[in-house]
């Protein structure tokens, strides 16, 4: 029963780690004067997650501290502990002018809304 035991667990660290390094999953949404943009993260205290906004790059830092009693019992965890994830956004951002509008964590789901800036002059044709 134990080599089964270490064999799951194994497969549930491999699986973990992909899920670290490939996810999360991250939607986000362009319209006029926002960007809005939702990660699953499910899992982690809002205390936990730390984001930043470097001109067009946004950074996701999560980690959970994980109780050794309950490491000592765990058969299977295929639930990330870290998550360090860096995104570009398909929006200009200047370094030094980044805003986020909002950031609201709720069932596991963060959403953020950045503001757009318009570049661009509209022009009238006579």
């Amino acid at each position: 029963m134990g080599l089964v035991k270490e064999v799951m667990k194994e497969i549930g660290n491999k699986s973990r780690e992909f899920y670290e390094f490939v996810l999360p999953p991250i939607d986000m949404h362009l319209n006029e004067d926002s960007l809005k943009v939702v990660i699953d993260i499910p899992g982690f205290a809002k205390k936990d997650i730390e984001l930043t906004l470097c001109g067009n790059i946004l950074s996701i830092k999560a980690q959970k501290t994980i109780d050794e009693k309950e490491s000592e019992s765990l058969i299977s965890n295929q639930r990330p502990n870290v998550i360090d994830k860096k995104i570009r956004l398909p929006i200009d951002i200047k370094q030094g002018e980044e805003k986020i509008e909002s950031a609201k964590y709720q069932n596991g789901i963060l959403t953020l809304i950045i503001p757009v800036t318009k570049k661009a002059k509209n022009i009238s044709i006579e």
